[in-house]
Parts: C-alpha cells; structure tokens; sequence
C-alpha cells in the first residue's frame, strides 16, 4: 500500500490505496488541478471588494490568494466553484457565474 498521495496517479489499484481513502501527504493541492469539477465560477467584483479577507479562509482550495493583505484574482485552475465564497462575503464582491471561465 502507498502511503503518499502524490506517489498515486491515474492508474493507481485499488489495493495500492490508503485504507479509507485517507489523504496522507502534505502540500498536495499544487499537484491537483480540480478546475474541471467546476460547474459554476466565481466572479470578482474588485470595485466592490472591502478587502476583509473573509473569503480566503473559507476557500477549501485556497484558490483566493493573498497579496499585500489583500485578495487578487482567484486561481480557477484550482477552484471548484462551491460557492462558499460567496456566502462568506459581505459586500457582494463575488457572485456565482454558470459555466467555466
């Protein structure tokens, strides 16, 4: 059995698999583009943004980077556009928009 998520590839077995699918490894999410999981991309309003920064540590990809204290443009090769995003701001600077971008 593998015991590093990043020493499994496409064609991984079954029985090379970590017992309940366990993720093991660390510093993996580079290695894992989700974008084509996404159904629906976020939008950001820059103009809008209050830069509170509560939109980044809800973000379960860490696809919103942070720059000098404040958001820049979303990482959508990471993003699968749950929409926590948008329900973690305030000011209506991120919206949901149907399809890839």
């Amino acid at each position: 059995m593998k015991t590093e998520i990043n020493q499994m590839g496409e064609s991984v077995h079954w029985q090379d698999l970590t017992e309940g699918c366990a993720v093991v490894g660390s510093g993996t999410a580079r290695a894992f583009n989700t974008e084509d999981w996404r159904v629906d991309t976020p939008l950001f309003i820059e103009e809008k943004c209050k830069q509170c920064l509560l939109c980044v540590p809800v973000c379960p990809d860490s696809a919103i980077p942070v720059s000098n204290k404040e958001c820049g443009v979303f990482d959508l090769e990471h993003c699968k556009g749950c929409g926590i995003c948008v329900k973690a701001c305030s000011f209506e600077a991120i919206v949901m928009e149907g399809g890839k971008a």
